[in-house]
């Protein structure tokens, strides 16, 4: 847990960030907006994560989900952020599912050359056995003679 109120803080370089992004081009904010708006969100971060995990507690969980948080903007009256929440969490489930399979694939095809190479050193090994024994019986073959 956090030792000092300031370590509760969302980074300023983040909040900086999403403020530019909010505002129309050419608009400034001074620093002592940008320092109560950082510590209005921290104070909303922190509760919604307490009303998520009042909902991970009733569900007898330690982990909260996005369940737990679609629920506690629902019990927090922001109602208007549901639906805008729910696409953002589509977007990334996508994105984390085209990673994976992407992943799956490369290891996959790595798996294959793996394979491969492992044949292909089989096959040498193969040959210059079969050139000993073709050696062996030459060498056999001019003692005899």
């Amino acid at each position: 847990m956090a030792e000092r109120p300031e370590d509760l803080n969302l980074p300023n370089a983040v909040i900086t960030r999403i403020i530019k992004e909010a505002l129309p081009d050419g608009v400034n904010i001074s620093k002592e907006a940008r320092s109560a708006i950082s510590r209005a969100a921290s104070v909303f971060v922190l509760y919604a994560t307490s009303c998520a995990n009042n909902f991970a507690m009733k569900g007898k969980r330690k982990t909260l989900n996005a369940s737990d948080v679609l629920s506690a903007m629902e019990e927090m009256e922001f109602q208007r952020f549901i639906t805008p929440l729910k696409e953002a969490l589509e977007a990334y489930r996508r994105e984390q599912k085209g990673k994976k399979e992407a992943s799956e694939q490369k290891k996959k095809d790595k798996d294959k050359r793996d394979s491969e190479e492992q044949d292909k050193s089989r096959e040498e090994e193969d040959e210059d056995e079969e050139r000993l024994d073709e050696e062996e019986q030459n060498e056999e073959e001019e003692i005899d003679n």
